[in-house]
């Protein structure tokens, strides 16, 4: 394992300088481009373009420049957890980091693969309630980590509302 030390008590912090730390930082950005190049396999197609949509859907190159953006925050913010508590020392944070995650790459299979819309409500409706609590377990070990996951928290957020009002104007 990497060098540590312990910081007026706190949990081992891993060095900056060492190798592994910048592995994890690879391996932590590599699950979550995993996970949107996962998503992108099903991606706006046919299908979504003929649904009624909200006017104040966004247009479709908006989700292509957001979303690698959000997926980079995710790996950074997870990496800081890692890095100052590890798994041992954080695993209710990092299990939801992960859990979420699972749940963000499932939403696009059921909503653009599948298109069930009203599995993906349910899905994006649990991402969001484990975002948040991602947030919060995370903020136990990071204040940094917590405040790079809330843009994500909003942007979700939106798209919840978005896959609802979606789902409303498109049913019978």
């Amino acid at each position: 394992m990497s060098t540590t030390s312990v910081i007026s008590g706190s949990a081992p912090v891993r060095s900056w300088s060492t190798g592994a730390t910048w592995f994890g930082l690879a391996v932590w950005l590599g699950l979550c481009y995993a996970a949107m190049a996962f998503g992108g396999i099903f991606g706006a197609d046919a299908w979504y373009a003929a649904l009624r949509k909200p006017t104040w859907t966004p247009p479709n190159w908006v989700f292509p420049v957001v979303w690698p953006v959000l997926y980079t925050l995710m790996g950074i913010a997870a990496w800081l957890v890692w890095r100052k508590s590890g798994f041992a020392g954080a695993p209710w944070a990092l299990g939801l980091f992960l859990a979420q995650l699972t749940f963000n790459a499932a939403w696009s299979y059921l909503f653009f693969g599948l298109h069930r819309m009203d599995l993906a409500l349910v899905d994006i409706t649990a991402l969001w309630l484990l975002i948040a609590a991602t947030i919060v377990t995370f903020r136990r070990h990071s204040v940094y980590a917590a405040a790079l996951l809330v843009p994500y928290f909003l942007w979700v957020s939106f798209a919840a509302a978005l896959n609802e009002m979606i789902l409303i104007m498109n049913m019978g």
